[in-house]
Order: C-alpha cells, then structure tokens, then sequence
C-alpha cells in the first residue's frame, strides 16, 4: 500500500504502467483551452470553430447556469492557443463572449477535481484523425419550455430530419438539437424559428455543418436513441408443452329425458 505524505498530490494514476514515461510527456506538452458564452447553441458553434482551427480534443462543455456555458479542449499549447483565438472571435461576432482562458501544463490535482478529469486523459492521447459527418447538426434557443416544444414539433412537421435531444442551462434557455442533410435542417429551422416567436421567445440560432466526431460525442442525445435494439429471435426454440388433462364426458344414454307436459 503507498503512503501518504500531507500537503503531497496523490500519484496521478495514468502516469503508472507501461506508458508511463509518454503518458506524462504528453501531459506536460498539452494545455486547456476554455471559452465560455451565454448561449448553448453558440458555445457550440465556438466549439466547432476551435476544433476545424487547429488540432485540439474537445473534452466537453460545462454548464453553471444562468446560461453560462464554457467550451474545454485540450491540445499542445500551439495548438490550443490557435484554437482559443479562433473561439473567441467567432463568440464575439455573435456577441456573447464571457471570457477566454489558455492553462499550459496544468497540475494534475487540477485535472482530478474539475471536469476535465484525468479519467478523460486516455481517449485525448489516443492518436486519431477526426471524422467529418455528411449531415448537419442544428440547434434552436428559445426561453421557455413550451417554446421549444412547439418549435420542434414545427420542424419535426416541416422537413426529414432527426431531433436528437435537448439542452437546458438555466435562466429559462432551453436548447432543441436535430440532425439531418444540410438543406432539410436549415428549412426545419426557418419553421421552428418561427414557431418559436410565436410562442415565446427565440434567442439563438446555429446551424454547424459537417460536425466533427468530437463535437457530435460531446452533444446531449436522446436515451431512447441509445438504447438497445432487440435481438433477432434465435430458432429453434425448445418450448415444454404442459400434458392435456383429460375430460371424462358422461353416458348421454343414462340422461334423464324430460317429459311432454
């Protein structure tokens, strides 16, 4: 069992095993990266900006409320540097930019306790080439909940395509997510948008076209959309009949006949 030494950081434990010794190179190579907006749809536009930018992991989105939300990737600092950049213009340019912040090598006890956990480390350092989707994603901000109802049954109406979940990040900002090609998902925005005002109020609008696959993982989906489809029935099926219980009938000949009155 190892000690433990008071006021000592605990052995990180992706630094144990046989790559060690890279596992920890890495980790002192890379830096954070956060920007934070007051919108979900736009944190994920900014999200989608850093990403096609430079070559940086999207670790996840963290929301507090009062639609706060911050975008976190990580990367060599070069890298997360571009990206951050690149985020913050495109949040400025819809006018919701928070704040911005680049850590280069963060401590590990950092990592441990906020949600950019270590337990994330080992998917960031697998060497890959991200994926591009054919389709589009869309995402329409309304405050309300019977707003964003209304609107994505409008657009579920309207055009082919897919809803996938929903977002809430405080303040009364909910968020509709639908997935599809990208002309039937710019046409069911134009109906829920409308539907929308209708109703409520819209605030947001975001249409991010062919979506990286670390973008599309960090995005809320449907559980009913993720369950597990049912297995096809196996044969042949071995089924115990019960055995018949006979019935003894009786003599029809031994019936009393009913006399004519």
């Amino acid at each position: 069992m190892e000690s433990y030494t008071p006021g000592s950081v605990p052995q990180d434990p992706l630094a144990q095993g046989n790559a060690s010794g890279t596992r920890d190179h890495r980790r002192m190579q890379s830096s954070l990266g956060l920007v934070s907006t007051l919108s979900f749809p736009v944190i994920v536009s900014t999200a989608d900006a850093m990403l096609k930018s430079s070559g940086v992991t999207l670790i996840g989105f963290e929301k507090i409320g009062s639609g706060h939300c911050t975008a976190i990737v990580r990367g060599a600092t070069a890298e997360v540097r571009i990206a951050v950049q690149a985020g913050v213009e495109h949040a400025k340019r819809e006018g919701q930019l928070l704040s911005s912040l680049v850590i280069p090598r963060p401590f590990p006890n950092l990592e441990v306790i906020f949600p950019i956990g270590s337990h994330l480390l080992d998917e960031t350092y697998q060497p890959h080439r991200p994926r591009h989707s054919s389709h589009a994603v869309g995402l329409l901000e309304t405050r309300g909940f019977p707003a964003i109802v209304g609107a994505a049954d409008a657009m579920l109406k309207s055009a082919d395509i897919e809803l996938t979940g929903y977002e809430t990040i405080g303040a009364g900002l909910c968020t509709v997510i639908i997935r599809g090609r990208v002309a039937e998902v710019a046409m069911a925005l134009q109906v829920g948008m409308a539907e929308a005002q209708r109703i409520g109020e819209l605030v947001a609008v975001t249409v991010v076209t062919r979506p990286l696959e670390d973008l599309e993982r960090a995005l809320p989906l449907a559980s009913c959309l993720i369950e597990e489809q049912p297995q096809p029935l196996r044969l042949p099926i071995s089924v115990k009949e019960t055995a018949k219980e006979l019935v003894e009938l009786p003599d029809l000949r031994k019936l009393p006949i009913p006399k004519d009155s």
